[in-house]
């Protein structure tokens, strides 16, 4: 009988970190750290870490996510979402480690309306997206075994996303512009960390086989489906009702001035997931209703 990997997350007290110390617990020991205990722009603190760990797998949901904060604070993205990636990488190469990383539907333009797939060109429209891009390329050029899951529209029960901050602003205002340009899926944090532990749990099988051609590389992981930001909140507040229906006016992005621009196409292909892994997420707004379920 084999030894359950050791497996290294960061980010443990955000919200995909956070369902993912429990969904990869079935998996194995998993050794959680959040900013206090593994600074990711600290590059001693990284080697450190992965040194006294030792693992053979490495989980990093953390990130600088504050999209339009990283305009202002290009240099501590660029360390948390960039060169932090390389260096976990770096160091799980030394291990023979796997390296599973998150990064974002921010890579890319925006522009048309065919939903992105993998091998499609990427054009970052700010800082956020730059640095996540330069994380994805740091992790290929470094680390042979890795997965980078790109995701969109992140939100769960707990932290900061734009469903609670939904639900808040519908109970405290009669109306509410809300960006109905902007297509996307939004997805579930526990979705996501669900189908990560079933991605890790085929890798990790024996009965895989060496037949298979090996899974590296980048997918697409999204709920199914697409909506726009004011469609998500016309789902959050039909399945959540305040007692007093706040009035939802859909707005072009124009109209809704940001530090950072954001793209009007964030639609993945979540086509290679399926083919490799044999997964697809639940439709976006079954999800939701999951998430809102009491």
């Amino acid at each position: 009988m084999s030894t359950p990997p050791r497996i290294l997350l960061t980010g443990c007290n955000g919200q995909v970190g956070w369902e993912l110390a429990r969904t990869l617990s079935t998996l194995g020991e998993v050794v959680a750290t959040d900013s206090k205990t593994l600074d990711l722009a600290d590059a001693d603190a990284i080697r450190r870490v992965m040194a006294e760990a030792r693992p053979r797998i490495v989980v990093n949901p953390a990130a600088h996510t504050a999209v339009d904060k990283a305009e202002s604070e290009a240099e501590r993205a660029h360390a948390i979402n960039a060169v932090a990636p390389g260096l976990l990488a770096e160091e799980a190469e030394k291990l023979g480690a796997l390296l599973v990383h998150y990064s974002t539907d921010y890579v890319f333009d925006g522009s048309g309306d065919t939903p992105w797939r993998e091998d499609d060109a990427t054009g970052p429209l700010n800082v956020y997206g730059a640095s996540k891009l330069a994380g994805e390329q740091a992790i290929r050029a470094r680390c042979r075994r890795h997965l980078i899951f790109r995701t969109s529209w992140v939100y769960g029960a707990r932290g900061a996303n734009f469903l609670l901050t939904m639900r808040r602003l519908m109970r405290e205002r009669p109306e509410l512009k809300i960006v109905a340009d902007q297509i996307g899926a939004p997805t579930w944090c526990r979705h996501l960390a669900e189908a990560t532990a079933q991605v890790l749990a085929q890798v990790q099988s024996p009965s895989r086989g060496a037949d298979k051609p090996e899974p590296w590389g980048v997918y697409h992981m999204t709920n199914a489906g697409e909506t726009s930001w004011h469609g998500f909140a016309a789902a959050i507040e039909e399945l959540d009702p305040p007692a007093t229906p706040a009035r939802l006016l859909p707005i072009p992005s124009g109209d809704y001035p940001t530090p950072a621009r954001r793209p009007l196409n964030s639609r993945l292909d979540n086509g290679k997931l399926e083919r490799v892994f044999g997964l697809r997420l639940p439709e976006w707004r079954e999800a939701l209703r999951l998430c809102l379920d009491k």
